[in-house]
């Protein structure tokens, strides 16, 4: 699809999304996996001044009621027969308040795939490809503050706030991401396999774009089929998830540097994990920082330059030169200098524009100064970087000290046994102390008092951890963004492991 043939559709798409009645600051839907139809329909609402809101298609019933109720959205987009899931069941069971302000449902179809029904209760049906073919619409709604789409955050919270973004935010980050992660260079080429629904997938697909250059889009993640398309098409950028780029080493010829044109592959999660066995191949890795609200892609290290362990940890440069960071003491309140631990605070181009429809939370969230409260833990530098640590929810207070449980995991990490480490507390009612699980190298033997004793020889008393539990793997929960450690169920196994005061050494259950 050439960039001329992007635009005319766009045009067609607000022309049949005004037919249906949708209107400036109106909220679209887009329920659809990672398709051009989904930037297609982004930009017609961007023209109409109407908001997109992002819609991850793993929502079911109970989430999508939650979503389309608070949001009044006024039209809702889906593909009937993705992964062969029943979506038009799911869309006919919701309970009438959710999709009172719906005027219709959009059905996007692809060759092969049964008709959609005509109605879904009593919101009739339309076909995408029928609104794709109206005449192209010559009126442009659009300015910079005009709000354009709505992220939904990824907590576990059954109501997510709604993040809202102007144009202004999007586009100006898009050109700030496309020229610090390198995307501006010459023979550039992207590739979109993260979720479009989420931040991080989302900024990976409009930096090409924004500077003119071609985009593969995939609308799921198969490695094998993922890795072929890099070496075939001489991919250049891309961002992934730890977990991903695993698989893609394995699904790789064993020999040799199969990715050796990608220039950049940033990684949010899970990049410690991986950013070694990467590097063996030829594949740049870095990590990244962003969230909901500033944005992913925010942030990244250099990929070629110092210390893997420092190149994986997440935050570095801010893609915006007009970017800043500061950090607040946690306990006095008082702004923190450079390397000194607190909560991480955001003034950026690529901000949110408010909580939509959540005064009292965009209050909460923003200083009075201009600055967005992270709700992260980390620290500055004085060459301009920041890092992160945790979220100030993993956070560890152990004898009255703040401690990221990144310190205590990349101590552990570090053992020629373990292969990964992920740490979590448990309130014993006295104090917090720290529990390790970690997965085991290839061949490696586990043994706990070892690492315990390796521990104690690195770290100040209090960080040692009470116990360290070799899993075959650890609990995974897949969001808008990425697949991610479930901390939550770490700590109930830490509070299973700390109620029933096992023998050290043992080996709890499993995670599924």
């Amino acid at each position: 699809m050439s960039f001329a043939e992007l635009d005319a559709a766009s045009r067609r798409v607000a022309q049949g999304f005004a037919d249906l009645g949708v209107r400036a600051g109106d909220r679209v839907a887009l329920w659809l996996p990672n398709t051009p139809a989904w930037l297609t329909c982004l930009f017609a609402c961007a023209r109409l001044g109407a908001i997109a809101l992002a819609t991850n298609t793993r929502f079911r019933g109970a989430e999508m009621e939650d979503i389309l109720g608070r949001s009044g959205a006024k039209v809702l987009v889906y593909w009937p027969a993705f992964r062969a899931i029943d979506f038009s069941s799911i869309v006919r069971d919701l309970h009438a308040d959710a999709t009172g302000t719906l005027n219709a449902v959009i059905a996007y179809t692809e060759p092969g795939d049964p008709p959609p029904p005509a109605r879904i209760g009593d919101v009739p049906v339309h076909i995408y490809d029928t609104l794709a073919a109206r005449s192209e619409r010559d009126t442009d709604a659009a300015t910079p503050d005009t709000a354009c789409l709505l992220f939904t955050t990824s907590g576990t919270t059954k109501a997510p706030k709604f993040v809202l973004h102007t144009q202004r935010s999007i586009m100006q980050h898009a050109l700030d991401v496309a020229h610090a992660f390198g995307y501006a260079r010459p023979h550039t080429v992207g590739l979109g396999v993260l979720p479009f629904c989420g931040t991080y997938g989302f900024s990976t697909a409009l930096a090409p774009l924004t500077i003119a250059a071609p985009l593969l889009v995939e609308p799921t993640f198969d490695a094998e089929r993922v890795a072929a398309l890099i070496v075939h098409e001489r991919v250049t950028n891309t961002n992934l998830t730890g977990s991903m780029i695993a698989q893609l080493l394995a699904a790789a010829p064993a020999r040799g540097e199969p990715f050796s044109a990608l220039r950049l592959c940033g990684c949010g999660t899970g990049c410690a994990d991986v950013i070694g066995p990467a590097a063996e191949r030829g594949l740049r890795v870095a990590g990244v920082y962003g969230s909901s609200e500033v944005q992913a892609l925010f942030s990244h290290h250099d990929a070629l330059a110092g210390p893997l362990a420092e190149r994986a940890l997440g935050g570095g440069w801010p893609a915006s030169p007009l970017a800043q960071v500061r950090v607040r003491n946690i306990d006095t309140g008082e702004l923190a200098g450079h390397g000194e631990s607190g909560e991480l605070e955001i003034r950026a181009p690529s901000m949110l524009a408010a909580y939509f429809g959540d005064v009292e939370a965009t209050r909460a969230a923003i200083t009075e100064d201009g600055y967005f409260r992270t709700g992260d833990l980390g620290h500055t530098l004085a060459d301009g970087r920041f890092i992160f640590h945790a979220r100030m929810g993993d956070v560890l207070r152990l004898s009255g000290f703040l401690v990221s449980p990144v310190q205590i995991e990349a101590v552990l990490a570090e053992h020629p046994s373990v292969a990964a480490c992920h740490v979590v507390g448990v309130d014993n009612g006295e104090a917090t102390r720290p529990y390790a699980f970690v997965t085991r190298r290839d061949g490696a033997v586990f043994d706990e008092p070892t690492l315990i004793e390796y521990a104690r020889n690195r770290m100040a008393r209090y960080k040692v951890p009470v116990r360290v539990v070799c899993v075959d793997a650890f609990p995974m929960v897949q969001s808008a963004n990425a697949i991610k450690v479930q901390k939550a169920r770490l700590r109930e196994m830490a509070l299973a492991l700390a109620a029933g005061n096992e023998d050290r050494g043992a080996n709890p259950a499993q995670p599924s």
